[in-house]
């Protein structure tokens, strides 16, 4: 039974192209491990999410460098992402396509999911949780993705030297020869041995523009995402999704719920009664995502009540008040009191 989902070809090439570096051989790894040559010459082939981590695994072991999934995260390219890759080009802004991302993201692959956070600053902060299990690869495909992100948004905003604020890893911190490569690599504060992994983006950043944004081109490349994501099989279930655009598109506030259903590739009527099927719908769906929204911000934010319960789309502080109560049995101030 597959418990990973899959992983599409261009997610593995940047591994794949890195581990030439050290003089291993793309085909040989491939069949050493089971997993199908056409890998390396099919953009749609997909594989399962077990055969990426063994392939993974073997890299690990047979470059012996704990910067192998940083060093290859220097491969990146619009194609590393599928489509996605060619959507975040053709937005406005950084922050633009960093809404879209959690979305979208399963088109690359089920390796993780992306969370985004909005700080009181007007910074995000982008989580990235690592879904494979196997201890010796989640530190490379850590590194690999934020250092990803890092590379591709310096090349997306032409600013080489656009860094993070910080980057949290949940892995150990490595050597020092080690240290000196990631240093090298992010050039901004860095914490190891976090409950989870992310980098924080300043305000200044994400209001970069692109550097050829095409809002037409964006559009049909969005309709062309719909339709892949529906195709997808093993997809996620219609709940999780929900909750992963809702995510997405709280960088801007409260999304509208024929929002929601847009990006799902589906009308708003049957978004609902698809919902009810998995016996939840919108609303329950929205009030858990205020939910962890509310206690990341009463926890990390300097933010008063007042300001959070607006910025959660709340007509009242006394709303927010009675719904939190509800969800946790103590009222927004209690909770920050024992928290901090």
């Amino acid at each position: 039974m597959n418990h990973l989902g899959y992983a599409s070809s261009p997610a593995i090439l940047q591994y794949l192209k890195a581990a030439a570096d050290y003089g291993l051989d793309p085909a040989h790894v491939l069949n050493a491990n089971d997993v199908s040559l056409e890998v390396l010459n099919n953009d749609v082939k997909r594989i399962t999410g077990e055969e990426f981590q063994r392939v993974l695994a073997y890299l690990a072991r047979a470059t012996q460098d704990p910067c192998f999934g940083l060093k290859s995260s220097r491969y990146v390219q619009a194609g590393s992402y599928s489509v996605l890759g060619y959507m975040v080009m053709n937005c406005k802004s950084l922050k633009e396509a960093i809404k879209i991302t959690p979305t979208y993201e399963r088109l690359v692959g089920d390796m993780g999911h992306t969370e985004v956070l909005s700080q009181d600053d007007g910074a995000i902060e982008m989580r990235w949780h690592c879904h494979y299990p196997d201890p010796t690869v989640r530190p490379h495909m850590i590194a690999n993705v934020l250092g990803s992100w890092i590379n591709f948004a310096r090349f997306l905003t032409d600013k080489p030297n656009g860094n993070p604020r910080k980057i949290y890893f949940e892995f150990p911190q490595p050597d020092h020869n080690a240290m000196l490569q990631f240093q090298s690599m992010f050039q901004c504060p860095m914490e190891f041995n976090c409950d989870h992994s992310s980098l924080i983006i300043d305000q200044k950043l994400l209001a970069l523009p692109m550097r050829q944004p095409d809002e037409q081109l964006l559009k049909t490349l969005e309709n062309h995402a719909d339709i892949l994501m529906a195709n997808i099989s093993d997809k996620q279930p219609l709940p999780m999704q929900t909750k992963n655009v809702i995510k997405g598109l709280l960088v801007e506030g409260i999304p509208r719920k024929e929002m929601v259903a847009k990006r799902l590739g589906m009308s708003e009527r049957t978004m609902q009664r698809r919902l009810q099927q998995h016996d939840t719908s919108y609303q329950n769906i929205l009030d858990d995502v205020r939910q962890e929204q509310a206690k990341h911000l009463l926890i990390s934010s300097e933010l008063s009540i007042q300001d959070i319960a607006a910025r959660l789309g709340f007509s009242e502080p006394r709303s927010f008040h009675r719904s939190f109560k509800s969800w946790l049995g103590m009222t927004p101030g209690e909770f920050r009191e024992r928290e901090r």
